[in-house]
């Protein structure tokens, strides 16, 4: 079974940076992509980035050049970092598990190409 918790959000003003950890726990995959999405309220859950076991990624266009998705497999984290955030990117983050590579492979941020999720840590950009 793999475990994954996120942690990191919190409040920031428009323009600041936040960074988001997601640590893997149980068992974990000789090969696995892993994903942030996030869902604001009233909202659809949409994808923000994904990364694979060969460093591949791909991001959604609204978070393009502002955000960054990495890992360190020694400590089976996977990172994202948040620049020159926007009150649009206000919503709970979830960290997402799969040990097929369908999101980076395919270039789609599709919830139902991951198995495992998290519980969500919230981030609000107050303008």
């Amino acid at each position: 079974q793999v475990q994954l918790v996120e942690s990191g959000g919190g409040s920031v003003q428009a323009g600041g940076s936040l960074r988001l950890s997601c640590a893997v726990f149980g068992y974990t995959y000789d090969t696995y992509s892993m994903g942030w999405f996030r869902q604001a309220p009233g909202k659809e859950r949409e994808g923000v980035a994904a990364i694979d076991i060969d460093g591949m990624t791909t991001y959604a266009n609204s978070v393009k050049g502002r955000f960054t998705i990495s890992q360190d497999s020694a400590k089976n984290t996977m990172y994202l970092q948040m620049n020159s955030l926007k009150p649009e990117d206000t919503a709970s983050y979830y960290c997402a598990y799969d040990y097929r590579l369908r999101a980076t492979r395919a270039g789609q941020l599709r919830a139902d190409f991951f198995n495992y999720w998290g519980q969500g840590t919230q981030v609000t950009v107050s303008s």
